[in-house]
């Protein structure tokens, strides 16, 4: 009765295909057996599988031209616009079990480089190895990018890639590739710096207001205040995407140091006087495109706007950003109570009858008192408190040698310090929420940069005395 009883559980099982070991089973299938024969949730009927396989080793072939092979990239890239995100998948799929590297070419060619014996060996084992790396996957994607909107499927691919949930693994040797093979496309040796002006063209400055990721622009005369005559907006273009920036910065000139973002973005205030402009302001730099993550061009955008700026206003001496602190507020909740425990008790004491009660005291309480921080003098002791809890997450708040804050861990790698901690300079309630209303200046001191990018390689944040200071609050 028992293997009757099996038997006919398993029966019923595979007449409703819904079981969760079937599940897995079918999930778990490799693409050559599901070109063959379709099964449970499995998306694509073998027919679609089979059309795509060959379009996808057309598209790869070494043996077709490259204007033959983009012909079939071209019409997978017409089936993956209207394809459901499930298709797509299942040809992503395709793409890391059918096309990775050649395993035993690798092998071969790793030994060949071993039992090299002279140079002449060793060169040709290296050029061995270098072409046994090169996968079918490698020019499957490089032929996507020659058809017009190749480049663009191919980051929009890559953004949906990394929507997924970490966990899911199944597709890392794609993501890599494609991060592997953009780092090269977009290095910035092949991008081209442009100013935007309010005479730019109006789909360009619509991608600006699409784009801006720091202080959105809320309107049209919003944006004319922000390419006006007194500020600059530089984007760096790629070849195959010259209608739209990979990224954008916005520079006010002033003659001193911002301590707060209200002035710059006022559509009513005074234009600079550009005689007497001694400092640019980078108070905003926004990347666009998600799918590039991981390639790094902010540096040299930076360093190519201050050529760009020195070369208009020689008189420039400080360069610097009015920068926003957006993972303070969830660390000071998470980690501030470790911090505040370490203060003085005197301290301590002070800040339990700010607050109503005893110490020692709790970061949720200091957060909630912020409702008022507006109304806090300069010496409030809570204010104290803050812009000292701020000084130690920018300085010391670390993680595997690198700063805990994206915008600091940015603007600390290229080189700049950190130079100011400005009071209530955001009080938007996006300011709020992020990071209680500060707002920091990053220096970049043209002759310190590589001073200070080996000071952080060693774990240690550079900083100014007037920030140091605040540590020992």
């Amino acid at each position: 009765m028992k293997v009757a009883s099996d038997w006919l559980a398993r029966s019923m099982d595979m007449l409703r295909g819904g079981s969760a070991k079937k599940a897995e089973s079918t999930t778990n299938r490799s693409m050559d057996q599901r070109a063959s024969l379709r099964r449970g949730q499995e998306a694509l009927p073998p027919r679609m599988l089979r059309r795509l396989m060959d379009d996808l080793q057309a598209a790869s072939s070494e043996q077709l031209s490259e204007v033959e092979a983009a012909k079939h990239a071209q019409a997978i890239m017409q089936w993956y616009a209207t394809a459901s995100d499930a298709h797509r998948q299942e040809l992503w799929q395709l793409m890391c079990e059918q096309f990775g590297p050649d395993a035993q070419r690798i092998q071969a060619a790793r030994q060949q480089l071993e039992q090299a014996q002279d140079a002449a060996e060793m060169t040709q084992a290296e050029i061995a190895l270098r072409k046994s790396l090169v996968s079918a996957r490698t020019r499957l994607l490089q032929r996507f990018s020659v058809p017009e909107g190749g480049m663009r499927f191919l980051i929009d691919m890559r953004a949906q890639l990394l929507g997924l949930p970490k966990s899911d693994k199944r597709f890392v040797a794609l993501d890599a590739e494609l991060e592997h093979l953009f780092t090269n496309w977009f290095d910035v040796a092949f991008l081209e710096l442009r100013k935007l002006t309010w005479d730019s063209p109006a789909s360009l400055l619509e991608k600006l207001i699409e784009y801006e990721a720091v202080h959105d622009i809320r309107s049209w005369a919003d944006l004319k205040n922000r390419v006006d005559s007194d500020r600059r907006c530089y984007g760096f273009f790629h070849p195959k995407l010259p209608h739209e920036p990979l990224i954008f910065v916005e520079v006010a000139l002033v003659d001193k140091m911002s301590d707060a973002i209200a002035p710059l973005l006022d559509e009513h205030g005074a234009r600079a006087d550009l005689s007497k402009a001694t400092t640019a302001i980078f108070y905003s730099i926004s990347n666009t495109q998600s799918g590039l993550r991981g390639v790094s061009f902010g540096d040299s955008l930076i360093k190519r706007v201050v050529d760009d700026l020195l070369a208009e206003f020689p008189k420039l001496r400080h360069f610097a950003t009015l920068s926003p602190i957006p993972g303070f507020r969830q660390w000071l909740l998470k980690q501030g109570d470790a911090v505040l425990a370490q203060w003085p008790a005197k301290q301590q004491a002070a800040m339990g009858k700010a607050l109503g009660g005893t110490a020692p005291v709790q970061a949720a309480q200091l957060l909630q008192a912020c409702e008022n921080l507006q109304q806090w003098s300069t010496h409030h002791v809570l204010r104290k408190a803050i812009m000292a809890c701020a000084a130690h997450y920018l300085v010391k708040g670390m993680d595997k040698g690198r700063p805990l804050d994206p915008v600091a861990r940015f603007h600390l790698g290229n080189g700049a310090r950190v130079e100011r901690i400005n009071w209530a300079a955001d009080v938007s309630s996006k300011g709020i929420k992020q990071s209680l209303g500060l707002m920091v200046n990053y220096l970049y001191d043209l002759k310190r940069l590589d001073r200070h990018r080996a000071s952080l390689a060693q774990g240690k944040v550079p900083a100014s005395k007037e920030v140091e200071a605040w540590l020992k609050e």
